[in-house]
C-alpha cells in the first residue's frame, strides 16, 4: 500500500506596503484637534480671571487666578438655577420622545420598509431644508394665539420635531445593520413586535441609540434661537441667560466665560460618559 505525499507549493507572503503617510495624518489630526480644543481652553482660562484682565488687549495670559467671575455667575441679581432646570427639562423629554418616536419609524424604513420608503425619507429630510427664520413668525403668531409663549412645553414640542428628521435618518442607518436571522428567530418564538423592538433589535442597535440620543440632547441644550424668541423669564433656557452677559454697559468677558463653562458642563460630562457608545454608534455601516 503506497501513499503519495501531494505538496504544495511555498506561498510567498506579500510585502505590505509601508504607509508612509500615516505619521503626517496622525500629526494632521493632533493639530486639528488641539485647534478645536484650544477657544474652550482659553475660555476656561479667561473665566478665572477678572474682569481688568480678561478685557485686556493682548490678553494677560499670566493674571492673576480668581472665582471672582463664578460667584458674580451663581450669586448674582439673576439666579442660574432656572435657566438651567428649563434647559436640562427640554433637551431630556425631547430627547425622550425623539427616541420613541424615531425608532419604530427606522424600524418601519428598513427592517420592513414600506411603499415608497425612499419618498418618506427625502420628505423627512425636506423639512431641515427650510431656514428656521423663515418659519419663526407663523410659529410665533400660533404661540401668541394658543397662549403658549413663554411655556416650557412649546420649546419641548418644537425641539422634538426639530431633531426627529435627523434622528430617523440615524436610526435607520443602524436598524439596517441588524440580521435577518434574529428577527425570523425571534417570530418562531412568537415575539410580537414591541417585544421584538424592545428585546431583540434594541439591544443590537444601543450604541446607536445612545449616539442619536446624545446628539439630539446637544442640538436641544444649545438651541437659541427658538428659546430667545418663545421665551421670557419662566421658560429662559441657559443659551437665552447667557445673552444676558451682554449689556449696556458693556461685556462682562470673566463672567460670560465662567457662565459658558458652567452651562457647556452638562454637555461635556454627557459626551464623555458616552463617547464610547457614540463612536461604535457611528461607526455602524461603515465596514461591509
Amino acid at each position: 500500500m503506497s501513499t503519495s505525499v501531494t505538496r504544495t507549493a511555498p506561498s510567498h507572503a506579500v510585502p505590505r506596503k509601508k504607509d508612509r503617510g500615516g505619521p503626517w495624518l496622525s500629526l494632521l489630526a493632533w493639530v486639528v484637534g488641539i485647534l478645536f480644543v484650544l477657544p474652550v481652553v482659553w475660555m476656561v482660562l479667561t473665566s478665572f480671571h477678572s474682569e481688568a484682565d480678561a478685557a485686556t488687549n493682548p490678553p494677560s495670559v499670566l493674571a492673576p487666578l480668581t472665582l471672582e467671575g463664578y460667584r458674580e455667575f451663581f450669586s448674582g441679581g439673576a439666579s442660574p438655577w432656572p435657566p438651567l432646570l428649563n434647559s436640562l427639562t427640554a433637551s431630556v423629554v425631547s430627547t425622550l420622545l425623539v427616541l420613541l418616536l424615531s425608532f419604530p419609524a427606522a424600524y418601519a424604513l428598513s427592517i420592513k420598509p414600506v411603499k415608497k420608503w425612499t419618498d418618506v425619507l427625502f420628505f423627512f429630510l425636506s423639512t431641515k431644508m427650510l431656514p428656521v427664520v423663515a418659519g419663526l413668525l407663523p410659529l410665533y403668531l400660533f404661540a401668541q394665539y394658543a397662549g403658549l409663549l413663554d411655556n416650557i412645553w412649546l420649546l419641548i414640542v418644537f425641539y422634538t420635531s426639530m431633531n426627529l428628521p435627523i434622528a430617523v435618518w440615524m436610526m435607520r442607518s443602524f436598524l439596517s445593520e441588524v440580521p435577518v436571522e434574529m428577527l425570523e428567530a425571534a417570530s418562531m418564538d412568537g415575539a410580537g413586535l414591541a417585544k421584538t423592538l424592545r428585546s431583540v433589535i434594541a439591544p443590537v442597535v444601543m450604541p446607536g441609540i445612545a449616539a442619536t440620543a446624545l446628539i439630539c440632547f446637544i442640538f436641544s441644550w444649545n438651541e437659541l434661537l427658538f428659546a430667545r424668541v418663545l421665551t421670557a423669564t419662566v421658560a429662559e433656557t441657559s443659551p437665552v441667560f447667557l445673552t444676558s452677559f451682554v449689556t449696556s454697559q458693556g461685556l462682562f468677558l470673566a463672567q460670560l466665560c465662567a457662565a459658558a463653562f458652567v452651562v457647556s458642563l452638562p454637555v461635556l460630562v454627557a459626551g464623555f460618559a458616552a463617547q464610547d457608545k457614540l463612536v461604535q454608534g457611528l461607526s455602524l455601516g461603515s465596514v461591509k
